[in-house]
């Protein structure tokens, strides 16, 4: 009979999927703070987090949700929303003196020019220093949300759910208002 096993039980948040614990230890190694970048089902979650020895504390927290109170009437997960969510929790970084951060965005794929990267210019556009090339990020028209305003515009008539198809067609506008509040309320 053997006695030792060879099979190894991985942590239960890796069998789930939800935590990369090399990946993170890698990060955790510099002690600096992560800006946390998550998209659920409906909301865009941008989070700076720092690493203590009994566990992680959050910093700064903004959810898309969020952005209803700045008078946000787009989408809560888009590019701009992203953008927007980022922008919100760096300025709240900001506030509790939060300089650098390094992104993580777990699980999710690093594609350039994509919501994740959206979040992280919202987040430098406020003054975090976070490593990133500028490649990655999206074009200014895509982060005002300009594409969707010219599909509002093309599909006249179309159902946009609980969005009012006028409020689309204004997106670029609604968007500049709401990122000069979010930066107004530092």
């Amino acid at each position: 009979m053997a006695n030792k096993t060879t099979y190894k039980v991985p942590f239960r948040r890796r069998k789930e999927g939800k935590t990369n614990y090399k990946k993170r230890l890698s990060m955790l190694k510099g002690r600096v703070p992560r800006l946390v970048v998550r998209k659920t089902n409906k909301y865009v979650i941008v989070q700076v987090i720092e690493y203590l020895d009994k566990g992680d504390k959050t910093i700064a927290h903004a959810n898309s949700r969020e952005l209803e109170k700045f008078g946000w009437k787009a989408g809560k997960k888009n590019l701009p929303a992203a953008y927007l969510t980022g922008l919100l929790a760096g300025s709240r970084a900001k506030k509790a003196n939060v300089k650098n951060a390094i992104l993580d965005i777990g699980f999710a794929s690093p594609q350039r020019k994509g919501w994740w990267s959206s979040a992280l210019k919202g987040a430098m556009d406020t003054g975090l220093k976070i490593p990133a090339g500028e490649e990655a990020m999206p074009d200014e028209n895509r982060i005002k949300g300009k594409h969707i305003e010219d599909f509002a515009k093309i599909a006249k008539g179309k159902s946009f759910g609980k969005i009012n198809e006028t409020d689309l067609k204004n997106t670029t506008k609604i968007f500049e208002e709401v990122k000069q509040k979010i930066l107004g309320s530092k």
